[in-house]
């Protein structure tokens, strides 16, 4: 039921109205590939399915994908560098340890990486060993990438019915995102000892380019965009809330679409009482605030 009629007040620094987290999803070079002994190539989120059998390189697929390392990643950085937006990286271990030079920018840029996982795979497929396998070896990964252990994760798309069970057991872990059902963070208390959850969204994110029925165009985006902050800050009045707005580098990162996305930093910066913040901060606040 979560917390019904009586939400608690969030507390956001300074008084915010509203705390928005910017998610930048970093998932090419970690994507299912023939080349790394897959059975078939990834065509998830790309811009087109393009018919490739099963077993055979996608070449189209694989450019789309590099896109995001080449072009997208650099465009995305710089915008929101240049707009003094702090981002949460959802990385793959892999695709941080192939690509050093967007490691290093991460750092540097101050941002915080939420683990997503040794690849971009699908953890429900993964037997429960296999699971537990592959979570520490992506931490072991990451802290090895970018000098210190994750705090957060973030399954593709969704966790399998162990993932978080995992997460408790393995420790080290402040959060998870593999949640959809609030617009403030929540203590799960089924593994043994508290959890916290911070929730994401699939409704505010760019995958949506890559759904028939779902944005058409830049401007589409920012429409969304904008409706979803301007209900969140008027309902603040009663209930400050949080809002997650997920990004894909070879998505968002093309120039219609990233202008659209340009167009709401504008509209963010034009209003008070807004905590832009990282996935890591909202943690840690909640945390201290509503301590398990």
């Amino acid at each position: 039921m979560g917390y019904g009629a009586r939400r608690p007040d969030p507390q956001w620094p300074h008084g915010a109205r509203v705390a928005v987290n910017f998610v930048l999803n970093v998932e090419e070079g970690s994507e299912y590939s023939i080349l790394d002994g897959d059975p078939a190539p990834e065509v998830g989120l790309i811009e087109g399915v393009t018919g490739v059998p099963a077993g055979q390189r996608d070449m189209n697929a694989e450019s789309i994908y590099e896109f995001g390392s080449r072009v997208g990643f650099w465009r995305l950085q710089r915008m929101f560098a240049e707009a003094d937006i702090p981002l949460t990286m959802f990385a793959c271990a892999l695709a941080l340890e192939r690509n050093p030079a967007i490691a290093a920018a991460i750092a540097a840029g101050g941002h915080d990486v939420c683990c997503h996982g040794w690849r971009w795979e699908k953890h429900w497929t993964l037997s429960e060993e296999e699971e537990r396998e592959r979570i520490r070896r992506a931490v072991a990964s990451l802290t090895g990438t970018l000098g210190s252990r994750p705090l957060g994760w973030y399954c593709r798309t969704g966790a399998s019915v162990n993932t978080r069970r995992l997460l408790v057991e393995e420790g080290g872990f402040l959060y998870d995102s593999d949640a959809y059902n609030d617009e403030l963070p929540y203590w799960d208390r089924n593994h043994g000892r508290p959890h916290l959850v911070v929730p994401y969204t699939m409704d505010v994110n760019d995958s949506k380019f890559a759904n028939p029925a779902g944005f058409g165009n830049g401007n589409d985006f920012f429409q969304y965009l904008k409706d979803s902050f301007d209900f969140l800050y008027r309902e603040a009045d009663r209930q400050p809330a949080m809002m997650s707005i997920g990004l894909h580098m070879r998505l968002a990162g093309r120039p219609g679409r990233a202008e659209g996305l340009r167009n709401f930093l504008f509209h963010l910066r034009s209003h008070t009482g807004v905590w832009l913040c990282r996935r890591l901060d909202i943690a840690r606040h909640w945390a201290a605030v509503y301590p398990a």
